[in-house]
């Protein structure tokens, strides 16, 4: 699909609202003002709240079905998409990268308490969000989804072992042991 996204440049808030649907969707600039998306159920809904969010500014996105007319255009769209997918699949990994350092950082301080664990938990909930907010808009299963799969796992891995040290610190030991 093409959105074709017309608000006026003032106030900025309403370009910039509708923007970050299409973004939020996993739509993709091919030009100034038109967004690729693909053709499905999700992305139709998506440019819908756009065009309502375009219209309480005084604008309008016009979508149209398209099909490439030759494979060189449909490479170009699946570039695009493949792209940014893969952009934003390097930033999540990166930060589990993050998430992950952080974990040790409060291992190697020795900073076992509950409020740091739910301040954990919460970073966590976060990146599962992230990922699925990815994934659903990830139309070609691109192998770095995997790869944050992958590094999602570890993040979950390293707060329960974290979650374990802070229950042994704060109870003086682990499930299982005398006074745990």
């Amino acid at each position: 699909m093409l959105a074709v996204v017309q608000v006026p440049a003032k106030p900025s808030r309403h370009r910039v609202a509708v923007w970050r649907e299409l973004r939020r969707a996993g739509a993709v600039p091919v030009s100034q003002g038109t967004w690729a998306l693909p053709v499905a159920e999700v992305f139709r809904e998506a440019a819908r709240r756009a065009g309502e969010l375009a219209a309480e500014g005084g604008g309008q996105v016009a979508v149209f079905e398209v099909e490439p007319r030759d494979d060189a255009s449909r490479a170009f769209l699946v570039d695009a998409f493949r792209a940014a997918r893969t952009d934003e699949w390097n930033e999540y990994t990166a930060d589990c990268g993050k998430f992950l350092d952080e974990i040790a950082r409060e291992i190697a301080k020795a900073k076992f308490t509950f409020a740091e664990l739910e301040e954990e938990e919460q970073s966590l909930e976060r990146l599962r969000r992230w990922f699925r907010d990815l994934r659903k808009r990830d139309v070609l299963a691109l192998p770095q989804a995997r790869d944050a799969a992958e590094r999602l796992r570890a993040c979950s891995d390293a707060l329960d072992d974290y979650a374990e040290r802070v229950y042994a610190a704060v109870h003086g030991g682990g499930p299982g042991s005398p006074g745990g």
